[in-house]
């Protein structure tokens, strides 16, 4: 089966194959929109079963990106979902929208069986909703025409799953070629680089009173000190350093990345919401990491004259931060693996602060993606877990 096209459209090869696989055809079009029609009331009892069933399920539950808080919302899509696969057209800006939806599942970490769940769970109501809504013979050519949609669903969902487990597997092999080589490399590094700060201190004890010379040497500190932050991050890319965990007061956290990011005068930073988001359980070292690396990059972006926006909110057991520029986003082709090491937007990056915010993230139970930012733009959200409240 072909690939998925790096902009995100389905082939129309895949759709077509399987069309034909199943005998789609437009008639099973015209039984399913007759189903539509005699069984749009019965739909959002539909989706009522859909996630009474989900919620029993602690892992699913847990893949729903903020639990019980967001079925509200998830129903109304699941609604939405349920009318466009009844009434189609089932074109491929149709089949487009349903491998996205399958890439959300995978982007969640929803298991694949309980994907195999979901859409056993749809066919039953559906089916039933078409044995009260029809009568044969128009019921059995609804049932046919739903049997085939469903099974086409489940195929592109699964084509989805095939393709990201396959891109897993490759970062997988590129992490740990890149481990080897940080370990072969990032150490030995250590060494010189100590040398060099022993022997700048003892000259800075022997230059006293010629400036010239003293500006150098402090150009050659400032270096070096950007030299040892990176062989750090590069260590801490294949390393799991303990997390220090304890309530943090992350207002304070962004706050304080906020006062440390160097800018041009031409670059503003806006903090909204970010003094009234609860606390967090994680290390207050790693998290101010992860605003620090964001913030630096959207003053990057923004440059040299521009808005870096940082907007907190509560989203039920979950805190969103976004932060976003006014810069040029980021290229489509850059996108698919923009959380990789080595993987740079800047001239002079080399990729690691973007990976490292990542691990960083998913290590505090969280999370962090990217999105075009409205009017232009990158908007990096990060999703963090709110520290549960003390027994007592």
């Amino acid at each position: 089966m072909p690939s998925v096209l790096h902009d995100g459209r389905v082939p129309e090869t895949v759709v077509q194959e399987l069309e034909r696989y199943v005998h789609f055809d437009a008639g099973d079009g015209e039984a399913l929109r007759a189903l539509h029609a005699a069984a749009r009331p019965r739909l959002d009892a539909v989706v009522e079963v859909f996630y009474e069933r989900i919620l029993r399920h602690d892992e699913a539950r847990a893949a729903l990106a903020g639990g019980e808080s967001r079925v509200g919302h998830l129903k109304v899509t699941l609604r939405g979902w349920l009318d466009s696969l009844l009434t189609g057209p089932w074109d491929e800006a149709y089949w487009t929208q349903r491998w996205r939806i399958g890439r959300v599942h995978v982007r969640i970490g929803l298991p694949q069986h309980y994907m195999f769940g979901a859409m056993s769970v749809i066919r039953a109501e559906l089916e039933a909703a078409t044995r009260d809504a029809l009568a044969p013979p128009e019921a059995d050519r609804a049932r046919r025409a739903l049997a085939k949609i469903l099974d086409l669903e489940l195929a592109v969902m699964l084509h989805t799953y095939r393709d990201d487990l396959l891109a897993q597997q490759a970062r997988v092999e590129r992490l740990s070629t890149f481990g080897q080589l940080v370990a072969s490399i990032g150490h030995d590094l250590r060494n010189p680089l100590g040398v060099i700060e022993t022997s700048l201190f003892i000259l800075r004890g022997r230059i006293s009173g010629d400036e010239r010379a003293a500006r150098h040497l402090d150009r050659i500190s400032e270096q070096l000190g950007i030299a040892n932050g990176i062989v750090s991050n590069l260590l801490d890319m294949i390393r799991n350093r303990p997390l220090v965990r304890e309530s943090v007061p992350l207002g304070g956290v962004v706050e304080g990345a906020a006062e440390a990011v160097r800018r041009p005068s031409g670059v503003s930073i806006s903090l909204d919401g970010v003094d009234a988001l609860p606390a967090v359980s994680g290390d207050p070292g790693q998290l101010r990491q992860v605003f620090l690396n964001l913030i630096e990059n959207a003053v990057h972006a923004a440059s040299p004259s521009g808005e870096v926006r940082v907007r907190g909110r509560r989203d039920g057991h979950v805190v969103e931060l976004d932060v976003e520029d006014t810069g040029p986003g980021v290229d489509p082709a850059t996108r698919a693996r923009l959380f990789e090491p080595l993987v740079t937007t800047k001239e002079k990056g080399i990729g690691l602060g973007l990976a490292l915010v990542k691990r960083i993230a998913e290590r505090h139970g969280g999370g962090v993606a990217y999105a075009p930012a409205d009017g232009g733009g990158a908007r990096f959200t990060v999703r963090l877990p709110i520290d549960p409240p003390a027994a007592g």
